[in-house]
């Protein structure tokens, strides 16, 4: 399987001064327009893309939607690919007007089995999120051998993804970093008695040399 990671354009949260919490918001004016460069550059390298899934909030929603008009690909939205905290640790989403807003004063990887909405019942620690990516991953194998799976997801769904693939402990010390838009590319190779996934790039951004670099 070949699975390329997308993170989505910049969205409101993501601008530097934004002190509103966390809120299911869309995409600003640049991380359309970044999208929009994803989607020109992305089917001369993926000519043939067998499954398009993507996180049901709305930045990368909306990253997909524009995505997927020019790559003629149907999208497959998958609760699973939301970003930490946005899910119950059930792994069911929280409605996008209950969505827990005042994040605990430690950072998710400081205490990773502690909520990182401690004030709310059925928070999410970091370690429910890095199970709920994993069984998608691991889905993703069974369900698509031999093909090309992409997903719009979210920065923190990456870094779980190489915890997850690298076999990370729980105390993390180094952060995976990804820009919007930017593309991580695994493959799987089933080879028994040796390593079964390569990282063939990460955060690639050729479709962002120019105007909305």
């Amino acid at each position: 399987m070949h699975l390329y990671m997308i993170r989505h354009g910049q969205s409101h949260v993501n601008v530097r001064g934004w002190d509103e919490g966390n809120l299911d918001v869309g995409l600003t004016d640049l991380g359309r327009q970044q999208a929009a460069a994803l989607a020109a550059w992305l089917p001369q390298e993926l000519p043939e893309i067998h499954a398009f899934y993507a996180s049901t909030m709305n930045r990368a929603r909306e990253t997909a939607e524009i995505v997927a008009e020019t790559c003629g690909c149907a999208i497959r939205f998958d609760d699973r690919l939301r970003e930490i905290g946005n899910n119950r640790s059930d792994h069911s989403p929280w409605p996008a007007d209950q969505l827990p807003r005042d994040y605990a004063n430690y950072w998710s990887t400081e205490r990773p089995f502690s909520s990182i909405f401690p004030t709310v019942e059925g928070g999410e620690s970091l370690m429910h999120f890095r199970t709920r990516i994993g069984q998608y991953i691991e889905e993703m194998v069974e369900r698509h051998p031999d093909q090309v799976v992409v997903a719009v997801c979210h920065g923190g769904v990456i870094e779980m993804a190489f915890d997850h693939l690298f076999n990370v402990g729980p105390f993390r010390r180094c952060e995976v970093w990804d820009d919007n838009t930017g593309i991580t590319y695994f493959q799987y190779v089933a080879h028994p008695g040796r390593e079964t996934w390569r990282l063939r790039y990460h955060n690639r951004v050729d479709h962002l040399l120019g105007d909305h670099a």
